[in-house]
Parts: C-alpha cells; structure tokens; sequence
C-alpha cells in the first residue's frame, strides 16, 4: 500500500527516476531507439588524450562510423583509483601530452559538428572540482557534451556537481556493483538519470573478466526498479561477452580492450584501424543479442 514505509518509499524512487529520466536528451531519445529496435548500446571508452588528441578524434570517429551508440570519453588524472593499469598508463601519456578538461571540450566541440552520438565525460573529483561544477557544467554542456559520470563522487556528495549538471540538462551518471544492498540502489535510483552504470566485478578496470551468469540476476532486478537504463562494464573485452550482457541489459561498455590496442599500436593509423574493427565485432554483438526482458 502506498501509505506504508515501503509504499513510501517506492512512490519516491519512482518520482525520482521519472523526474530524472525526463532531463535526458540525445541519451535518452538514443536508448528510445535501440529499446525500439530491442538492441543494447554499444558504449566504449577512450581515454581522450592517449597519444595526443587528434589520435582521439580519429578514434571517435572510426567508434562512430563502426556503430557506437554512446561515447564515454575519460578525462585523465594522476591518481585513477577505480582504474587498471591500462587505463592508468593511458592516463600518464595523456596527460604527459597535455590534456586537460578545456582542451577535451574543445575535441568535443569539433567531434560535434560531425556526430549527435550522445558523449559521456568519465573522471574524477579532483580536476572536475578544480575546474568548478558551475563552470563545468556550463562550459560542457555549450560544448555538446551529455553526461557526466564522476568516479569518486557517490550520491551522498553529488549534488554540488549534479545540480548544475541538471540545470544545463546533462545527467549524472552513478555507479551500481555486484556488492551493492537494496537501501543502496535504491539510493542511486533516486537520483539516477542517462543511464546506471553497473559495475560488473570488484576492484579496478581491466584486470579481471566479467561473469556474467554472477550478476544476470542482480542486473534484472535493478532493471525491475527503474525506468533508467543499466549498463554493464568492468571486465568487457569480448563480442562473446557483450552478446551475452546484452541480453540482461540495456548497455555494455568497453574500455579496457580498446585502451590496449591504443596503447600497443605502432602509430595512429594502425589504432585507429584495430579499435575500428574490435568495435565493428562488439556492436554486431549487441545487435544480435536476441530478445531482452
């Protein structure tokens, strides 16, 4: 009954996320698409920066052209606590050759007069806060950038960030895990829009492999809860892994595996040609992922 403490509280979860999901833009008018289509995203990672930033307009542009459905763009920073050590030595060469959050929304910018495939920026407290949320999200959102889905920042600690996020209509993206009790993502659901981001293993990206089977279960029923999409990622390096994470849920994203054929290619050309034709392989994944619950 709705008068009841869990009544309650089901009726503010579900305001919230309603609330939340009628902020989306080109996120949520693209996950409208692929639902029509019964398709998952395709959402890959690349940490912008990695061996200079037109490697990583390049890069975009062969994701986009190979079917990526939404872009997450990491911003680098020193002390990547949720990162393996992959995307840990992507970070160090990126900002070895000078990027920075004014120089990546100007790559935003110049990748937007090509696309209107939805950007996620993917970072960290410390320079999203030293360059001020005001800001941020002002200078952001002008650039054509979507969301934003800070690491380190739960939702306790977020509004400082989230409400300039939302007042210039970018969401906030939150991270779910395996380990995550139900006040907890019921916490995040209150708050969540764009998409959650459920992390598929414990500890850092890209060391070990995801298990699907181990989290199918805990997927659905956030998925039961809310209008907001899920997507999983952490531990995503296969088409055969992202066709079965399709199937359970709404976007698989993937960093790791493309971050390492950046980083062991010889010269731009030949990353941009591996990344292209992984990304080719995962995308067909999702597209055959059959019928999604």
């Amino acid at each position: 009954m709705s008068g009841s403490p869990a009544g309650a509280a089901t009726s503010e979860r579900r305001a919230g996320t309603r609330e939340a999901a009628a902020a989306g833009g080109r996120l949520a008018a693209r996950f409208a698409e692929l639902r029509a289509r019964d398709e998952a995203a395709f959402v890959p990672f690349l940490m912008c920066g990695d061996k200079g930033l037109d490697t990583t307009a390049r890069l975009v542009d062969g994701l986009v052209a190979a079917g990526a459905d939404v872009l997450e763009l990491g911003v680098p920073f020193s002390d990547p606590m949720a990162d393996g050590p992959v995307h840990q030595r992507a970070a160090e060469r990126a900002l070895r050759a000078g990027a920075t959050i004014h120089r990546i929304l100007e790559l935003v910018v110049e990748v937007r007069r090509r696309t209107d495939v939805p950007i996620i920026l993917f970072g960290y407290a410390n320079p999203f806060f030293r360059f001020g949320p005001e800001r941020l999200a002002h200078a952001a959102a002008s650039a054509g950038v979507d969301g934003l889905l800070c690491v380190d920042t739960p939702p306790e600690e977020a509004d400082e960030l989230r409400l300039p996020l939302r007042a210039r209509g970018l969401d906030m993206i939150f991270l779910l895990a395996p380990t995550s009790t139900q006040e907890r993502i019921e916490r995040v659901l209150r708050v969540a829009s764009g998409f959650v981001y459920f992390v598929s293993v414990t500890g850092v990206t890209g060391v070990k492999p995801v298990a699907p089977a181990a989290i199918e279960a805990l997927v659905r029923r956030i998925r039961k809860q809310t209008p907001v999409p899920v997507g999983v990622g952490f531990g995503v390096s296969t088409p055969e892994q992202a066709r079965t994470l399709a199937r359970f849920s709404d976007a698989v994203i993937v960093g790791t595996s493309l971050s390492r054929l950046v980083e062991d290619a010889p010269d731009a050309e030949t990353a941009v040609e591996r990344v292209s034709a992984l990304a080719r392989d995962l995308k067909a994944a999702t597209r055959r992922a059959g019928p999604r619950p």
